[in-house]
């Protein structure tokens, strides 16, 4: 498979090539040349095809013949070591828990499928990588733990200072080796801005070999794919009509589960689930995109005024009117966050997380006019990552879990950075 940029003014690139550099040189995001549905038995037969199977046959068409057969059912295995259940909530609202991971956030899988590959590809090679990641909250503790000791790789995560919780913080900011992170005075719009400035900075580039993990990347973007498949799998025999409501930030998961549904997954619908960071649900209302400064809210993760996937998936629906028939957008308030936490925990006696209350609450708005849908949320993070306003809601005390409790006591270690300038040093340096 090779990969063109979607800015369509540089060569077009393999995997590895697309991995590694994660960026294009004229600053576009790659993008498949061709996506191959998967036969329609694969469907059909889905019941009968483990987890494994489903990853190895759904991403084999994107990474051949770079990664052999052979390594990648390795790759697949070692990155899919934790289960993705589907808990039912009522007859039209389900949840796909993707918090089972190390670091109990769906961008393990990701981070863990990106650092295998890389780590193939780095084998052999005397040169360190340096792997450069903006986080507006979970990613930072994916990759770090996804990365850790990666041989050759070397991972720099900038994260917005006082802006992510304090287990966010925690697991991207005490593992050390060769992991390090950099606070940042600013939001995540800045601490991306800077990872973008120094793909594209020659001089830093001539000393540093860098590459993206943010969902920029190719292979952190699209085994995201993954799980919607697993969902499918476990509804499609109860349910017709499945959604999935998608709480967004960098719009790479929901762009990920269009992915799967061109390789043919049979579902309905995408919702994208936002907080007031709402570009993309003010773009699907008037057809104008238009940026915005991000707003701090209590679904961090989700705290993007510019997602970078919005030009993937304006390329998978080149057509406006196609995409506005694939996918509703709607936004919510952090007080209608909170109230939804409390609904879901006295209703249904479910904890979730600040993010997967936006879905949940996109599922909401989606069933009020499409009463027969069986809406899915994605529950991104588990809900102990945001204990001050979990237990704050619901009036619980919440037991940690052994991948939270593990990095509690550990000392945060962060350098201080306030500009690319800054950011540019540093990388000179190191």
């Amino acid at each position: 498979m090779n990969y063109y940029s979607l800015n369509r003014e540089a060569p077009n690139t393999t995997f590895k090539e697309a991995v590694i550099k994660g960026l294009a040189p004229d600053k576009g995001l790659y993008f498949p040349e061709s996506i191959t549905p998967l036969p329609v038995d694969f469907f059909k037969n889905i019941d009968q095809l483990s987890y494994n199977e489903i990853a190895f046959e759904a991403i084999k068409q994107f990474v051949s013949p770079d990664i052999p057969e052979a390594v990648l059912k390795t790759i697949v295995e070692e990155t899919l070591s934790f289960n993705f259940p589907v808990v039912n909530l009522n007859n039209n609202i389900s949840t796909l828990e993707l918090f089972h991971g190390p670091t109990m956030a769906f961008k393990d899988v990701g981070a863990r499928f990106m650092a295998r590959c890389l780590g193939y590809f780095n084998k052999d090679n005397s040169n360190e990588v340096t792997v450069l990641v903006a986080t507006s909250g979970d990613t930072g503790g994916a990759v770090a733990n996804g990365f850790l000791d990666v041989k050759g790789v070397n991972v720099v995560i900038l994260y917005p200072s006082g802006k992510v919780s304090e287990i966010q913080e925690k697991q991207l900011t005490t593992l050390g080796k060769n992991i390090t992170a950099l606070e940042v005075d600013g939001v995540f719009d800045d601490c991306q801005d800077m990872v973008k400035q120094a793909f594209l900075d020659p001089e830093l580039n001539h000393y540093k070999q860098l590459t993206s993990a943010n969902s920029i990347n190719v292979a952190r973007w699209l085994p995201q794919l993954f799980y919607f498949i697993f969902a499918y799998k476990e509804l499609h025999n109860t349910y017709n009509d499945i959604v999935f409501s998608v709480p967004s930030g960098n719009f790479g998961n929901i762009c990920a589960g269009m992915m799967a549904q061109q390789l043919g997954l049979p579902i309905k619908h995408f919702i994208a689930a936002n907080n007031l960071n709402n570009s993309v649900t003010d773009y699907l209302e008037t057809q104008e995109y238009k940026p915005k400064k991000s707003i701090q809210t209590i679904s961090n993760a989700m705290d993007v005024g510019n997602p970078s996937n919005l030009v993937r998936i304006q390329e998978i629906y080149s057509n406006f009117l196609d995409l506005k028939a694939n996918m509703s957008s709607f936004s919510f308030t952090d007080q209608a966050t909170s109230d939804a936490v409390k609904e879901i925990y006295d209703n249904y006696n479910y904890v979730a997380d600040p993010h997967g209350a936006v879905g949940y609450l996109g599922c909401k708005a989606y069933l009020a006019k499409n009463p027969n849908a069986h809406c899915v949320f994605l529950e991104t993070a588990h809900p102990t990552k945001f204990l001050d306003v979990v237990e704050d809601v619901i009036k619980e005390k919440q037991p940690l879990p052994k991948q939270i409790e593990a990095v509690m006591g550990k000392e945060k270690v962060s350098i201080k950075i306030n500009n690319y300038s800054e950011l540019k040093e540093f990388l000179l340096k190191n």
